[in-house]
């Protein structure tokens, strides 16, 4: 008989019962070690009745009753989110690279404020719970330059974290990158994990989401300027003043900087990750105008939000160990732009 109290974590085993296709599996069978259960028998468990109204069920289950899981937790009233726990267990890793994310430029992040904050949250603390219950050494937790103040000095140093007022446009996403820092600064104190925030800059390059209404700046700039070439038109508005000034870093200096640190022995629980080459977004939309070879004019949209004023990190603890990145913005930004032709093509 179930509790009568209901909870917000439900972490659920129950007793499947395996199909057993040889001999030699009948002996090793969950039935010759404990009393199992059917399919059926699982989902009838009243388990929505203890749930609380916005519960998260982690339910263990292997890969041959990976079809019956997923019946179990609707069956249960579930929606089903992720899988980080069965992947953890099965292949024990040393080190985990959390780079799982909903991520989008700023008119995306307005519009969906909600799935920004349930989903990186629901993604971060099933990973960094799924990596501590399995023993795991390390977590490399991946956040984001925006979890810092809108107005705070520049470049931004890692003890900014929670001095001010966050940039509204993304405060969500922010929001939930915030708290898988902290989940990983307070594991780590309370008990004895090495899990580690990276927060890298504004990254961009090949593979990188093109979409115009939930691209980041770069790539939507990109698709902007190659589709207004290719059908003559003689202008392409730009969100906002232009007057905004951002760091961009390509992804591939990023791998090498999470590489790089994969081997050292870290003082500290959160680093920044950036290149220290700034630019404005005006600037910007000129070096991608020119790289596409649009010939057009560029009008700026005030009526539409900047976001942060100005964002650059401070990477000096990460450049005193000796890492510095190689890729400057215009090769990366021709590789980007070469790629996605491409990709059209």
């Amino acid at each position: 008989m179930f509790p009568r109290k209901k909870y917000q974590i439900i972490y659920a085993d129950p007793p499947w019962l395996f199909r057993v296709r040889s001999e030699k599996g009948n002996k090793r069978s969950a039935t010759n070690h404990y009393d199992v259960m059917s399919i059926q028998d699982i989902k009838d468990m009243p388990v929505q009745d203890i749930a609380d109204e916005n519960c998260i069920l982690f339910l263990w289950v292997t890969f041959p009753n990976l079809i019956e899981g997923i019946d179990t937790i609707e069956a249960w009233g579930f929606t089903y989110k992720t899988c980080a726990f069965n992947w953890v267990k099965r292949n024990k890793p040393d080190l985990i690279i959390n780079a799982a994310a909903k991520v989008g430029g700023i008119k995306h992040n307005a519009q969906y404020p909600a799935d920004f904050i349930y989903d990186n949250l629901m993604i971060s603390i099933n990973v960094i719970n799924a990596a501590y219950l399995n023993k795991v050494k390390k977590i490399f937790n991946l956040g984001s330059a925006c979890i810092y103040p809108k107005h705070c000095d520049q470049p931004i140093k890692e003890e900014y974290l929670l001095t001010g007022e966050l940039e509204k446009t993304n405060e969500a996403y922010a929001i939930a990158k915030i708290a898988s820092l902290k989940t990983c600064e307070y594991f780590n104190k309370q008990l004895g994990t090495k899990f580690y925030s990276l927060q890298p800059t504004n990254l961009y390059g090949e593979n990188d989401n093109f979409d115009l209404n939930s691209s980041h700046v770069i790539p939507a700039l990109i698709n902007k300027f190659h589709k207004a070439k290719i059908n003559n038109k003689k202008s392409v508005e730009i969100w906002g003043s232009g007057k905004a000034t951002r760091e961009f870093m390509h992804v591939d200096d990023l791998a090498e900087a999470i590489f790089f640190l994969s081997n050292k022995n870290l003082n500290h629980n959160v680093l920044n990750i950036g290149t220290g080459e700034e630019i404005s977004i005006k600037n910007l939309a000129k070096k991608i105008s020119k790289i596409s070879n649009y010939n057009g004019r560029i009008k700026f949209n005030t009526k539409l939000p900047d976001g942060t004023p100005r964002r650059i990190v401070d990477s000096s603890k990460l450049k005193k160990m000796g890492w510095k990145p190689k890729i400057y913005l215009d090769e990366g930004l021709e590789k980007t732009y070469g790629y996605f032709v491409n990709q059209k093509a």
